[in-house]
């Protein structure tokens, strides 16, 4: 493994070590690194002061169970809420399962602590699936500053393509997480579109569902995190997007004020974001 150098400062070497090369963040950590890389260094307008960072109150857990229940209407006006107001959500008593969540996490940890090599295979120019991407960051070629993320998409189309191309550390496990949370995402959605008058047919729905995909976003120990982020600000362009925290928590949600609220994380609830495409869909 290579040693920290100073070359790491080279914007250039940085990248063709953990973009091109595929070694990712995850390998800048194992190199022996003792400071973040100034390509990595965000702008004091992108960074969060976690210590004076608020924890966002307003996002209290939804028992959304209770929708099939006398609690229906009170329980639905809770999302449709949140929704207009946040945009963001947790649930509980969601349908999936405390342990499948567990393995979830345990699998993603599998696929990202293996040794570079075996994850580089998944790099965008190289993977043998289109369904499979690894990468580091966002656009890290378009990007000023890095993001300090690791990361590896699955598209699914199908459960045989997905059992065949996914990674086999996660292939299952992930296949079960996203098959498990579909009648809870169609719930939701069920909810928000009823609050505008309208019903949805089969067919409507899974049309209006789109592209499913599960991302899996590893954030490898940071020698000084105030300096980076793991991800940076944005809206999500799909029509909802469920997200599993683990214990450390780091998940911001911006308000009206400017202000940054942080939604901590909570066992066994998933986050829901209402995204971009649900915003402004024509249903």
């Amino acid at each position: 493994m290579e040693t920290m150098s100073a070359n790491y400062e080279d914007r250039d070497t940085l990248f063709n070590f953990v973009v091109k090369e595929g070694n990712g963040v995850k390998g800048l950590i194992d190199s022996g690194i003792s400071c973040v890389p100034q390509p990595f260094v965000q702008p004091l307008s992108e960074r969060i002061a976690t210590p004076n960072g608020q924890t966002c109150e307003a996002v209290q857990p939804i028992d959304i169970s209770q929708l099939d229940g006398p609690c229906h209407t009170e329980v639905a006006k809770q999302i449709v809420e949140a929704a207009e107001t946040l945009g963001f959500f947790q649930v509980v008593n969601h349908g999936v399962s405390v342990e499948l969540l567990e393995l979830l996490k345990m699998s993603a940890h599998e696929f990202f602590e293996q040794p570079p090599e075996n994850k580089a295979v998944y790099l965008k120019e190289v993977s043998p699936s289109k369904l499979v991407k690894h990468g580091t960051s966002f656009v890290p070629e378009k990007e000023k500053a890095i993001e300090w993320k690791d990361y590896v998409s699955m598209l699914y189309t199908n459960d045989d393509e997905a059992l065949q191309h996914w990674p086999l550390q996660c292939r299952e496990v992930a296949l079960d997480f996203l098959k498990s949370s579909m009648a809870m995402v169609k719930r939701i959605v069920e909810v928000l579109v009823e609050d505008v008058g309208v019903i949805l047919e089969e067919e409507r729905m899974n049309s209006l569902m789109g592209t499913k995909m599960v991302n899996m976003n590893y954030y490898p120990t940071c020698p000084s995190p105030e300096l980076t982020i793991g991800v940076g600000r944005h809206s999500d362009m799909g029509m909802l997007t469920v997200l599993l925290q683990d214990g450390i928590g780091g998940l911001y949600v911006k308000v009206d004020n400017g202000d940054r609220l942080e939604i901590p994380p909570l066992n066994g609830a998933l986050v829901i974001n209402v995204g971009d495409t649900l915003q402004v869909s024509h249903i």
